[in-house]
């Protein structure tokens, strides 16, 4: 497939800002976890100079990168020492009032917020265009594409199944189809049980009549760590002869997007196939 280099007006981020291409002397604070990731990925690792604690991947690189405290509990003094010229945050991970104060001395900040897989293809192009790494972005994006492909393709031949997916526990919580995670889920045949709530991440009740309405309960390992432990404990309340199946499901591999979106399409096929 032929490339056609990014140019200025095609970089435009989740809230509709054009941005510039940068100078190759760009330092860059990443709010996100696998935006981080996603940096050190295209070769951006001399220009980043600052991330979460919650940014652990690839762990040999970020070690060599000034923390700036967590997604929600950000160091705003810290990354006014680092003076970076562009800040990378997500609107479902970091609190917009301290985006906005960060806004005030970052000349550029750059907002992401993925819904659907295919949204990491626009992410892959945002990044790469603004970065100047549209080799390595295409690159990627290639193998996105071939992963999403055959995650689908394997997803026609198993059917659908309905799951429930818990994030947290006292209370139990979930997530709202309208989220990159049941998004990535949906690729593999999996659909979300609906709540009613317009809460992206809705409080749940387990009750017996949802349980059997369901093939799965999923429980993910972050944000909330569930072990076995916690699957052993739900299965003891439920009901004999209740037929719904639980399994732990590694959290950073339907949540984490950009090039982590790789793995997880792959990590989410053969996590299906090894439950059927």
């Amino acid at each position: 497939m032929s490339y056609t280099p990014t140019n200025e007006r095609q970089l435009i981020d989740a809230l509709g800002t054009q941005h510039e291409v940068a100078a190759s002397t760009a330092r860059v604070v990443s709010l996100v976890p696998s935006i981080t990731e996603l940096l050190l990925d295209l070769g951006l690792g001399k220009q980043l100079v600052g991330r979460t604690g919650f940014c652990i991947h690839p762990r040999d690189a970020v070690k060599k990168v000034s923390k700036v405290g967590g997604t929600k509990s950000i160091d705003v003094a810290k990354i006014r020492r680092l003076a970076p010229t562009h800040l990378i945050a997500n609107i479902d991970e970091n609190p917009r009032s301290v985006v906005q104060e960060l806004a005030k001395f970052v000349p550029h900040v750059v907002i992401t917020h993925p819904i659907v897989p295919e949204d990491n293809l626009k992410l892959y192009r945002l990044l790469g265009g603004i970065f100047s790494r549209e080799d390595e972005a295409q690159a990627l994006a290639e193998k996105f594409r071939a992963a999403l492909a055959e995650v689908r393709s394997a997803s026609e031949a198993w059917g659908r199944q309905q799951v429930i997916y818990l994030i947290w526990k006292s209370p139990w919580m979930t997530v709202s189809r309208d989220t990159y995670i049941s998004r990535m889920l949906a690729a593999v045949g999996w659909d979300t049980f609906e709540v009613r709530s317009d809460a992206r991440y809705p409080t749940i009740e387990l009750t017996a009549e949802q349980l059997r309405s369901v093939s799965f309960v999923l429980f993910s390992t972050e944000p909330y760590s569930f072990s076995e432990r916690h699957l052993v404990d739900l299965l003891d309340t439920m009901p004999l002869g209740q037929k719904t199946r639980c399994a732990l499901i590694d959290g950073s591999m339907t949540s984490w997007y950009g090039s982590r979106a790789v793995k997880g399409l792959a990590y989410l096929r053969d996590f299906r196939r090894g439950l059927l």
